[in-house]
Parts: C-alpha cells; structure tokens; sequence
C-alpha cells in the first residue's frame, strides 16, 4: 500500500491518526497543496476530484475520502475498534461524525478558505461566505459540548472516529483563528483526546 497525502491538513491527519490507532506504517508521499500538486494530470488520475488523502491499496485501488480510507484500514485491523461493534455504534459513530464533519469541518474550511483566499487562484472566494460559514461553526458548536455534558466520548463510551474528526477540526480552527474550544465539556474532552499518543 502507499499514501498519498499533506500530513498537516486536517483529512490527511484523520487518516494518519487512524493509522497510528492501528498500529501501522505506510510508505508515503506527500503532496503539496499550496503549490498545486494535487492538481497535476499524475495525481489526478489517482483521484479525479484532486483533494488528499488517497490510499494505493496492494490491488491497484485508489480509494479517496479519509473515512472511506480509514473504514478499509480498520478492515485490515480491526482493534482497536474506530467504527462500532453493533449496528446501533455503527450508526452512532456515523451519525456524530457526520455532524461534525458537515455542521464543523465543511464551516471552518470553507471560511478558512474565502477569508484568507489562499486557494483564490484556483477557486472563487467570497469574503462574505467566509463570515458565514464561521458564524455557522460557531452557531453549532454548543451541540457537541453539551453531547459532551453527559458522555466521556463523543458517540458514547468509547473512543471513535467521530472523536478523531471532531477534535482534528477543532485543533485546525484554532490554528486558523477560529478559536471554537470555549465551552467547559468540549475543552475537557479534546485536552483528553489530543493527549493520545496517535495525535502526536
């Protein structure tokens, strides 16, 4: 197998915590954002949407879309479990990691992206859509702290996927100057979960 990722963004982070949690070592080849690599007719025949992560499976496979990665990892290594054991944690898990990657993550990069324009020579940036895809971040962010108020983890008991892209989107908004880690239960918790050794 062999990845094709930028460590430092936010999904090449989720698939790279996964594989920590797992316990495994991929070769790799980083790919750098900022200068349009991913852009380039070699990558894209990897992945046509030209986003990373992509993982090379030992068949031949590209897979695209950090969960879709991290469910064939955890398919290959099944402990610790990322994605529940019962069909009711299945759901759970995909139900908190669905909230917080569309209610959160989509938010702060999209006013990431629109208010810095890093990206605005390949894409169209509106300053107004930056403010409010970052009020909506902040405008959400209360429902995770108080599923929190009553739950060590974001989707119950135990730790998930759902806490790896919760607590990766809300480390990168801070360092983007999205500053969401205000409320007592969420700092708590992501304090907790970015003390694993996978985050590291």
């Amino acid at each position: 197998m062999h990845l094709y990722t930028q460590s430092t963004s936010p999904n090449g982070r989720r698939v790279a915590v996964v594989l920590k949690e797992k316990g495994l070592s991929l070769p790799t080849t980083e790919i750098d954002l900022r200068a349009g690599e991913n852009l380039l007719d070699e990558f894209t025949a990897r992945n046509p949407i030209g986003r990373v992560p992509v993982l090379e499976t030992d068949s031949g496979l590209y897979l695209s879309e950090s969960i879709a990665i991290s469910r064939y990892l955890e398919s290959l290594v099944s402990e610790p479990n990322l994605f529940g054991r019962t069909g009711e944690a299945q759901a759970r898990i995909e139900m908190w990691n669905r909230r917080a990657e569309l209610n959160l993550m989509m938010p702060v990069a999209q006013a990431f992206r629109n208010l810095t324009g890093i990206f605005k020579d390949r894409e169209k940036v509106s300053k107004e859509w930056g403010e409010i895809s970052a009020e909506v971040a902040r405008d959400t962010v209360h429902v995770f702290d108080d599923q929190l108020a009553g739950s060590p983890y974001i989707a119950g008991d135990t730790f998930s996927v759902a806490d790896i892209t919760l607590a990766l989107t809300l480390t990168f908004a801070r360092a983007v100057g999205q500053d969401l880690l205000q409320l007592p239960h969420l700092v708590s918790w992501h304090e907790k979960v970015s003390s694993r050794d996978s985050f590291t």
